[in-house]
């Protein structure tokens, strides 16, 4: 099981946008929320989940929150990482999401990243990196 996920939501393209550059450095494949279930949990050595922030710094809650409480209870011990795109606010979401997923005991494989509205240029190289982390774990 030496395969890598990328599993995502996007109302904008920001995140799907992120989504893609991520997989596409890790050669890994890539899910919708809507796609990906917790039976797939198991299939992949690294899962890299990517969510905007929505609402009050929120993840989005008619597709994607749903599939990750699924998933929540395959993902003790699962190599993670978290990213998503934003439009305001401080990244209460993303740090709220990062312990929640500690708490799990799922391991994160690298910082979360964050990204204001549409990558851009050096957006997309953090994209990458993340992705050559992903590959890595």
């Amino acid at each position: 099981m030496d395969k890598t996920a990328v599993v995502y939501w996007s109302g904008t393209g920001n995140t799907q946008a992120m989504a893609e550059a991520i997989q596409k450095a890790a050669g890994a494949d890539l899910f919708t929320a809507a796609e990906f279930t917790k039976d797939m949990v198991g299939n992949y050595k690294a899962i890299a989940f990517g969510c905007p922030s929505m609402g009050a710094e929120e993840l989005e809650d008619s597709e994607f929150a749903p599939m990750f409480e699924d998933c929540k209870p395959a993902l003790k011990g699962k190599k993670i990482a978290l990213f998503g795109s934003y439009g305001w606010g401080d990244g209460e979401w993303m740090r709220t999401w990062e312990a929640d997923c500690k708490t799990l005991g799922a391991t994160l494989i690298s910082d979360s990243l964050v990204i204001n509205e549409t990558p851009d240029d050096a957006g997309l190289e953090e994209c990458k990196k993340l992705g050559d982390a992903l590959a890595e774990a």
